[in-house]
């Protein structure tokens, strides 16, 4: 959805760390400020576990629907009857698919993984690294950013232990040090992710969103214009592709670009981002 993921993203490019990406120059790297993460709203205070920094807040996340929420309260209650440990292991799973539904990813990656730590298993670990992320990039504030960062990393290095050619996992885990105090670690994984596959698409947006808040539009249009090579019709790919040129003199692409992004979506709230893009460059 790409509404909210355009919230999250702006979240995202807020709190990032100014970090300098350009391939030669690794020095100017600048203090780390905060990150973007995940707030857990709607949480009920006996789903089973504390949630920390992370249960404070936030109008980010999307609210359920009283279905899911219904569903949430079944699978909740089912989950806490069960007193064999095998049941309450799947239950768990079950559970926490009823938390992520409900856009409650903190509970979600607390529940896969329990289930994870029970049955063992790349993908389960990869289900909780997920959700753990999912909440990570809606954090409101440094804190809680940092532990459902280091919640998701903890889940994602179960999965690269086993299977390190894992790139989305790899690429997951380094925008969590990008928004940590070791930035440069996560620039480092973003590198070797695109030098493992030169096309990877979270890899490459990444870059490019990193770049344009650093300022470094030429660097950021690089990736972007890679990026819509490798897939036409990433829509958001495309806005910052236009974006970066409007930012470096190259106006007459951009409004080609900007109009694109118009016919490949029918979001009314990015719709109304490419207009204001558009009446500047007019």
């Amino acid at each position: 959805m790409i509404v909210v993921a355009a919230i999250a993203l702006v979240a995202v490019m807020f709190f990032l760390p100014k970090v300098v990406v350009n391939e030669e120059d690794k020095a100017g790297l600048a203090s780390t400020e905060a990150a973007a993460g995940a707030s857990a709203e709607g949480h009920s205070p006996d789903d089973g576990h504390d949630h920390g920094a992370e249960g404070a807040a936030a109008a980010a996340h999307a609210t359920a629907t009283p279905e899911q929420l219904m569903e949430l309260s079944t699978a909740r209650a089912k989950y806490n009857k069960a007193t064999d440990t095998q049941a309450r292991m799947l239950l768990a799973t079950e559970l926490a698919d009823a938390y992520a539904t409900a856009s409650q990813y903190d509970s979600a990656g607390y529940y896969y993984e329990q289930a994870a730590e029970a049955r063992g298993g790349e993908k389960a670990y990869k289900k909780a690294g997920d959700a753990y992320y999912e909440a990570f990039t809606f954090a409101t504030t440094q804190e809680s950013a940092g532990e459902l960062g280091a919640k998701a990393r903890a889940m994602y290095e179960q999965v690269l232990k086993n299977n390190p050619s894992e790139l989305d996992a790899k690429t997951n885990v380094a925008m969590t040090y990008i928004a940590s105090n070791s930035p440069m670690q996560g620039i480092t994984l973003l590198r070797e992710v695109l030098a493992s596959n030169p096309n990877h698409e979270k890899a490459l947006f990444n870059m490019g969103i990193l770049s344009i808040q650093s300022g470094q539009y030429d660097k950021a249009a690089e990736r972007f214009r890679k990026l819509v090579e490798v897939n036409p019709q990433h829509v958001e790919g495309t806005f910052y592709l236009a974006l970066s040129l409007a930012n470096t003199g190259q106006g007459e692409e951009a409004k080609a670009l900007f109009n694109k992004v118009k016919s490949m979506s029918d979001d009314p709230a990015l719709a109304a981002s490419v207009d204001e893009e558009l009446a500047k460059l007019n």
